[in-house]
C-alpha cells in the first residue's frame, strides 16, 4: 500500500508541472518532492516521471495515477472538511490565506485578540499572493480582491479598497513629473489588475524597481526610489504623498470558505474576527453595509 502523504506530493507535482513549483507551494525544499515522487514509485512499482537533466516529465503511467488521483485528492479532503463541520467546540487549527499586505498590517497585529477569546483555536496565516485552492484543502478560509466561481465555495463581498499612486513628497519635489521612475511587481504578477493599472499611468517611463512583495516596493517608494501603486492604508501609514491627479483603483475584497465548512464553530469565530480586523481600518477600507 502508498503512502498517501507521498500521492499527495506528487499530485502537486502533476499540477504545477515543475519540482520547484511544486516545492514552493508545499512550502518544502524541491528534493523532499523528489524523494516522495521517488517513494510513490517504489511503492506503485511504476515509472511515474522521466528525470531529465533539468525537468520531471510525466509518464503515460504518470498522467494516469494523476488522473487517478485527482479524484481520490478531492474525496479525501471532503472527509477533512465533513470532519471539521462536525466539531462541536471551537477549536483545532484553521488555516487562513490572505494577501502579504492584508496580513502584516490588518490581521496579525490583531491575531492576540482571537488567542485571547479562543485559546484553544490556532489560526494558520498564509500571506498569498497566488489563489489556493480551498477545494483541496490549501485553506479553510480566503481573502482576496476578486470573487471565485467554483459553484462549491460561498464567496461574501465584506467592502473595497483604494489603490493610489504614492510616493515620496521629498522624491516629487525634486524629480521633473515626466522624469519619475514607477516601482511595480516582478514579472510573475505582469498581469494582475493592479500593474496593469500601473502600467497604463507609467506609459512609456521604466519600472525602476521591481518586486512580487509589495511592502517592498511600499518601502523603496518612502525611501525616495519612485512612485508606488499602494493601498490607501499603506500610503497613509507610511506618510507618503498621494498622486490625486492620477486617480485610484478601487478592488473588492471577497471572503471565500467552502459550503460544507462555512457553519464549523471556528470557522464562524475566524469569519467574526476577520470581520472586525477590516472594521478597524474604516475609512481606509470601505465596508459592505449589513455584511451579515
Amino acid at each position: 500500500m502508498f503512502n498517501w502523504e507521498d500521492l499527495h506530493y506528487f499530485m502537486v507535482f502533476a499540477r504545477e508541472r515543475s519540482l520547484s513549483a511544486a516545492a514552493r507551494s508545499l512550502k518544502v525544499d524541491h528534493a523532499t518532492v523528489a524523494r516522495r515522487i521517488a517513494n510513490l514509485e517504489a511503492s506503485l512499482a511504476l515509472k511515474l516521471v522521466d528525470r531529465r537533466p533539468r525537468s520531471y516529465l510525466l509518464t503515460a503511467d504518470g498522467q494516469r495515477i494523476a488522473a487517478q488521483g485527482d479524484s481520490m485528492t478531492l474525496n479525501a479532503f471532503a472527509v477533512s472538511r465533513a470532519a471539521l463541520s462536525g466539531r462541536q467546540g471551537i477549536a483545532g487549527e484553521v488555516t487562513l490565506s490572505v494577501p502579504p499586505v492584508m496580513g502584516l498590517k490588518l490581521i496579525a497585529p490583531r491575531i492576540a485578540q482571537l488567542q485571547h477569546r479562543y485559546p484553544d483555536l490556532q489560526l494558520i496565516l498564509l500571506a498569498d499572493t497566488a489563489n489556493v485552492s480551498l477545494l483541496r484543502g490549501e485553506a479553510d478560509i480566503a481573502i482576496r480582491l476578486s470573487r471565485v466561481s467554483e459553484s462549491d465555495l460561498v464567496a461574501r463581498k465584506i467592502g473595497s479598497v483604494e489603490f493610489s499612486l504614492y510616493a515620496n513628497s521629498n522624491y516629487l519635489r525634486a524629480t521633473p513629473e515626466g522624469e519619475c521612475g514607477f516601482i511595480g511587481y516582478h514579472d510573475e504578477r505582469a498581469a494582475s489588475v493592479q500593474q496593469k493599472w500601473l502600467q497604463q499611468r507609467a506609459g512609456e517611463r521604466p519600472l525602476v524597481i521591481r518586486s512580487n512583495d509589495l511592502m517592498i516596493q511600499a518601502a523603496a517608494a518612502a525611501a525616495g526610489a519612485g512612485i508606488a501603486l499602494l493601498p490607501h492604508f499603506v500610503g497613509q501609514e507610511l506618510g507618503l504623498e498621494r498622486l490625486t491627479a492620477s486617480g485610484s483603483l478601487e478592488r473588492e475584497i471577497w471572503l471565500t470558505v467552502h459550503d460544507d465548512i462555512r457553519h464549523a464553530p471556528g470557522i464562524a469565530a475566524v469569519t467574526e474576527f476577520l470581520l472586525d480586523c477590516y472594521a478597524g481600518v474604516a475609512g481606509i477600507i470601505r465596508l459592505v453595509d449589513n455584511a451579515g
